[in-house]
């Protein structure tokens, strides 16, 4: 039996001022599943995502969130400001800060909690940069600290806004390290927003590709074969072979 999916969009509109960035789109987001939005800039897919996110309502069309996590929450990375690179915290109190939904009115956090935040920094191979000041951090190091937090909220769905920004290639691939062993290891579904087209295809196994509309939207495999993934990536313009999978081309 299928799990019940977390997010479900069903001919979604979204926009600002009476003006759509996001149109007629239809997915849905399943337990386990690694899917990535791509496009160029411009595409609607920081839009699309606030949507996801509960943060802007669809002027159309039905988006429906999982009773489950409405309770346990979403963990979010959001792209960096400079000001918050330069936070000046340790990386445990920055990773721990992300329990603060769970302690509510509490002056203090609990042993639970100091569990919870030391797992997460373990899990990502931060235990030793516990009492390094955040913004002393390299970016690939800022980001695992910044996963971590977002693990204190919960480990139930992810979601990175272009998480590679500003990284050297090195720490761009270590990062897709730690989220495929995420994903695969722990059953932490992975959401992640991205203009890497070329190497998110090697790692997600869903692909939302959006120009406003939809694309394509289906197996990242799929998305290889298509005349969508074959324009972007590279591989010219052949005929689309057929897939099984839910596919739209609107050039």
């Amino acid at each position: 039996m299928k799990d019940t999916p977390l997010i479900v969009c069903e001919h979604v509109d979204l926009g600002y001022e009476d003006q759509d960035a996001v149109i007629d789109v239809s997915m849905e987001i399943d337990p386990g599943d690694y899917l990535c939005i791509v496009g160029e800039n411009g595409s609607g897919k920081s839009t699309l995502m606030k949507g996801l996110l509960g943060l802007l309502k669809p002027t159309g069309g039905r988006l429906t969130i999982d009773e489950e996590l409405k309770r346990t929450g979403i963990g979010y990375l959001p792209q960096q400001t400079a000001a918050q690179r330069d936070f000046p915290a340790t990386v445990y109190e920055v990773v721990r800060s992300g329990c603060l939904s769970r302690r509510g009115m509490r002056p203090f956090y609990t042993r639970q909690e100091v569990r919870l935040a030391f797992g997460c920094m373990e899990k990502l191979n931060i235990v030793p940069l516990k009492d390094h000041c955040y913004r002393d951090l390299s970016g690939g190091q800022q980001q695992r600290v910044l996963i971590a937090r977002a693990l204190c909220a919960t480990s139930k769905l992810l979601v990175l806004d272009e998480p590679v920004t500003g990284l050297d290639p090195a720490a761009i691939q270590e990062l897709y390290q730690i989220l495929r062993r995420l994903n695969r290891e722990d059953g932490v579904t992975i959401l992640m927003v991205s203009h890497d087209i070329r190497n998110v295809v090697g790692q997600a196994d869903k692909i939302l590709h959006l120009s406003q509309r939809v694309l394509f939207y289906g197996s990242a495999e799929a998305y290889r074969r298509s005349a969508v993934g074959r324009r972007f990536l590279g591989g010219g313009d052949g005929p689309e072979e057929d897939s099984g999978e839910d596919v739209w081309d609107d050039r």
